[in-house]
């Protein structure tokens, strides 16, 4: 049985801890709000291109390029979005559980430190590996869009998926895997990455005020490119969301987990205290009864 002693340091161990996770909960709830900001920031300018995509490609059915061409092969690339820090709940562990799933013979692009402990650990194939900040910024989210289209363009995969944490709200974030190369079907959308098409409308229907020059086929193959690059910007931005909602959260709960903590080591101390204050009174007072 632990002395009162013992109990009074595991009590100031845990206040400490509890100091600990507080300060990391307010830190990132203040990147959190940030990164929220930026995320949903960007969806708007991905809705307008989505819809500028979708009335190019409507107006040029027969249009041609290397990016969108699709192959017969089943080799496949996949860039694994995760964080370089952990204490962020059960984000990383969700990721690398689908990351884990795909077919032997799958090449890897990590961008975070996370993804490239796992991808190393486990002896995948591991071709190439990014950072990014916590506020990314669009040179870095370029770096792996290349990367992944040159990939793709010398034959050395025939498909490249993304897989990363798609930001839903505060407590809610889901792994998800999206294809990014060859381009597929281009619908509108009504909030950027991860929104579903519109019901209802044709791709392309209503917006007859887009006057493309030179002519569709060139502007499409100029905005291929760039559109790739900010799918994979506005999915960092989606990242970095979630990762700061995750250790909020997390961290809100493991403070509250210590406060918890802290009071029924409390109470034991006390009980303990009050033991051994009892015990001492009989002891004076069977004394007391032997000498009298």
């Amino acid at each position: 049985m632990p002395s009162t002693r013992d109990i009074r340091r595991r009590i100031k161990s845990v206040k400490n801890t509890a100091q600990i996770t507080k300060a990391m909960q307010m830190v990132a709830a203040s990147k959190m709000r940030k990164a929220q900001q930026a995320a949903l920031a960007g969806r708007p300018y991905a809705d307008l291109m989505n819809k500028v995509l979708a009335a190019l490609v409507t107006e040029s059915k027969d249009f041609s390029h290397p990016l969108v061409e699709r192959r017969q092969g089943q080799t496949r690339c996949v860039i694994v979005v995760s964080t370089d820090k952990g204490l962020c709940g059960g984000l990383n562990s969700a990721l690398m559980r689908d990351a884990a799933k795909f077919e032997p013979g799958t090449k890897f692009i990590s961008a975070g430190r996370k993804a490239s402990q796992f991808l190393a650990r486990t002896k995948r194939a591991l071709v190439a590996e990014f950072t990014y900040k916590d506020a990314p910024s669009f040179s870095e989210a370029r770096a792996i869009s290349k990367f992944a289209q040159d990939v793709y363009l010398k034959g050395e995969a025939d498909r490249v998926d993304i897989l990363f944490t798609r930001f839903v709200s505060t407590l809610v974030q889901k792994p998800e895997t999206r294809q990014l190369l060859p381009v597929g079907e281009i619908k509108p959308v009504t909030a950027g990455v991860g929104a579903k098409a519109e019901e209802g409308r044709e791709a392309g229907a209503g917006w007859g005020e887009f006057l493309f020059e030179p002519n569709q086929e060139q502007v499409l193959g100029a905005l291929l490119p760039h559109s790739l690059n900010f799918q994979v910007y506005q999915i960092l931005l989606e990242a970095k969301a979630s990762e700061h909602s995750a250790r909020m959260v997390a961290m809100k709960n493991a403070t509250d987990n210590a406060q918890q903590f802290i009071k029924d080591l409390t109470l034991e101390y006390n009980k303990l205290r009050q033991a051994n204050i009892t015990k001492e009174l009989l002891e004076i007072s069977t004394a007391a009864m032997a000498m009298g």
